[in-house]
């Protein structure tokens, strides 16, 4: 296994809130990556006293001792119980019922001699290259189909958050990893992976630069640093082109590559 893993910052002012890790255990049969990108709250209480990343380096190490430590658990069930592992650690303090009580969206992928597992949870994304090096990309679109109109406002997102006919993040509710998306591919049918946080993705999806197969293109021949410095760019000329407005001009950014 080969893997690379590259961040940014959206802003230098604040804390990188997305976290990832990729794992090979000693015996070098197989390995897991983990993903995370943790949602900014609005202004405002949350009802707990921890930050965002305090909350992704928990739940990324849960699911990251858990996934490569129990191959005989499902991934959903080690979502589960790394969700229930995280919210044991501040339900004491915390008011966990909030609804915006620290969140991150999630990508699991773990494989062995025989198969390759994923799970997705929110609007990151995983790729999947083919021996043949067709690109299929892994994605949960829930939160794409909420209407701009009604991302733009707190109140009625809220609604929606964690909701049947709206979107899911993990947050505290171990329940939440029944609705990721989930399945298995034959490992002879994978040949490399990548996982890529929404502020990664932009360089497919708000930009258009190219489409999955492109993007992992890069990944596999420049590195996942090369990807995110293209997102910065594409972004500042578009910014000073008057162009695409979003509610933050750079996103954090974050990009694993793994050779299996």
């Amino acid at each position: 296994m080969r893997s690379d893993v590259t961040t940014l910052p959206g802003s230098p002012e604040r804390p990188n809130e997305d976290w990832a890790a990729a794992a090979l255990p000693a015996s070098g049969a197989g390995g897991t990556i983990v993903l995370l990108d943790g949602v900014t709250p609005p202004a405002g209480d949350d009802g707990c006293v921890h930050t965002v990343p305090w909350f992704t380096a928990r739940l990324g190490g849960a699911l990251t001792e858990l996934s490569a430590s129990r191959p005989d658990m499902p991934l959903f069930e080690i979502l589960a119980r790394a969700i229930r592992r995280t919210a044991d650690a501040h339900r004491d303090t915390c008011d966990l019922s909030h609804v915006r009580t620290p969140q991150a969206t999630v990508v699991l992928a773990r494989w062995d001699g025989t198969t390759v597992e994923h799970l997705v949870l929110s609007d990151s994304a995983l790729l999947l290259e083919a021996p043949d090096g067709s690109v299929r990309a892994v994605l949960d679109d829930r939160l794409d189909r909420v209407p701009d109109e009604i991302l733009r406002s707190r109140e009625a997102t809220d609604r929606l958050r964690n909701q049947e006919g709206g979107f899911f993040t993990a947050a505290a509710d171990p329940a939440v990893a029944e609705r990721a998306v989930t399945g298995t591919t034959p490992r002879a049918e994978v040949r490399a992976l990548a996982a890529l946080t929404d502020g990664a993705s932009r360089w497919v999806e708000l930009f258009g630069a190219g489409d999955w197969t492109d993007c992992f293109g890069v990944l596999r021949e420049e590195g996942p640093s090369s990807l995110l410095r293209r997102v910065r760019a594409l972004e500042t000329a578009d910014a000073e082109a008057g162009g695409i407005r979003r509610w933050k001009l750079h996103d954090d950014a974050t990009a694993v590559y793994a050779e299996l």
